[in-house]
């Protein structure tokens, strides 16, 4: 056996995420904590669209880690290390996050360069005289690429910051759904990119959860702050019953069935892809009703401003909007009452800012449960219905 395949992923490795992967899983309960606390501060376009950026470089690390621990041996302690030397860097990113924009720019973009960047290097290093060095070559290039307007969006203030980072987030994003071509080193064939169809759906779930659970801190921490008063207890529960909707209509069926999809795909890798991006926009209205949780359970009571309106309803939007497109990379289709919860977000938003913040918690919570109910009816009786992928 060639040097380089030791690490490579073995038939007999078992699909489950080892426990090593739930423990790097933890660095992103405190980013999105970090993300929220930098949303609630600047509750303005810009700070929405920062957030924005930043979330997805974090999610960005995070999704090439667990592809990484797909294609390769998360046993091997040679990856443990890696996977490791990764979480470290991603807690240092975690940590500057709220000031990502501002002074500890070239902290942020240096460590997020550092990360994918040494990666690859020691994966090139390490696979030296085996045929998938090249594939780890081309992925090197892309993030070198990406690098200098990461790089050199931290040396530029202000609104060209926003610009090179957005340009070096779509040069990483591009990479992936061109698998990584790259001019004279040619193009990976897919064979290179056999994923591992459980793992990698085992992942997303997990993830899932775990922002599921910076809402549950969140929810938690603001009450703990607060007077406990009658208003403040309600709009607790009221958060809390949204996060449990969240899970129900995540799970239900779509969720379920992500490893038999992929499994079925005929191109798996790029039915992973899609998996990812609307796993992206679920963690996005889930940052954001964080963001509106805090402030319902904080000010219960009086006025509410429309920026409230939007993380109020808007979080619960983007949520349903990537269960969508969850649901259609399984299926093949949209059911049609999510297109009505939206259409219900959309339909309420305008009164909301007229009553208190807990009426428009309320309202929000209520759709979200109108759209669990049709989901439950949608299959009471019915035969489960099996994956069918698009082709």
């Amino acid at each position: 056996m060639p040097s380089g395949a030791r690490f490579l992923r073995r038939p007999e490795v078992p699909p489950q995420a080892n426990y090593l992967e739930l423990f790097f899983d933890l660095v992103f309960v405190v980013a999105l904590t970090q993300l929220s606390r930098g949303l609630i501060d600047d509750l303005s376009w810009e700070g929405a669209y920062q957030t924005l950026v930043l979330l997805m470089a974090v999610w960005w690390i995070w999704s090439i880690t667990a592809w990484t621990t797909d294609l390769y041996d998360p046993q091997h302690p040679t990856i443990q290390l890696m996977v490791t030397a990764t979480m470290l860097g991603s807690l240092l990113l975690a940590v500057v996050l709220p000031d990502a924009f501002g002074e500890r720019s070239l902290l942020f973009a240096g460590t997020y360069v550092a990360i994918p960047v040494g990666r690859q290097l020691f994966l090139v290093l390490a696979q030296h005289g085996h045929e998938l060095q090249r594939r780890s070559i081309r992925v090197l290039a892309w993030f070198a690429v990406s690098a200098v307007p990461w790089i050199g969006g931290a040396l530029v203030p202000g609104t060209g910051r926003a610009v090179l980072w957005t340009l070096a987030l779509a040069v990483d994003y591009t990479a992936a759904v061109v698998r990584y071509s790259f001019p004279g080193l040619g193009r990976s064939p897919r064979s290179e990119w056999a994923i591992v169809a459980e793992h990698l759906a085992e992942r997303y779930r997990q993830l899932f959860i775990i922002a599921l659970g910076e809402l549950i801190l969140v929810v938690a921490l603001t009450l703990d702050g607060s007077d406990f008063a009658a208003p403040q207890i309600a709009a607790f529960v009221v958060s809390f019953v949204g996060t449990a909707l969240f899970w129900r209509i995540y799970i239900h069926r779509a969720g379920e069935l992500v490893p038999a999809a992929i499994a079925a795909a005929s191109d798996r890798n790029r039915l992973a892809q899609w998996a990812a991006f609307a796993q992206l926009i679920m963690l996005a209205g889930i940052v954001a009703t964080a963001v509106g949780d805090e402030l319902v359970i904080a000010h219960p009571l009086g006025h509410t401003p429309p920026a409230w309106v939007a993380v109020i309803l808007g979080g619960p939007a983007l949520f349903l909007v990537g269960r969508a497109g969850f649901e259609y990379t399984v299926f093949a289709r949209v059911s049609r009452h999510r297109l009505i919860g939206l259409l219900a977000l959309a339909a309420l938003t305008p009164a909301m800012p007229l009553g208190p913040p807990l009426l428009a918690a309320l309202a929000a919570t209520t759709v979200l449960a109108g759209t669990a109910v049709a989901d439950a009816a949608r299959s009471h009786g019915r035969r489960p219905e099996p994956p069918s992928p698009p082709t």
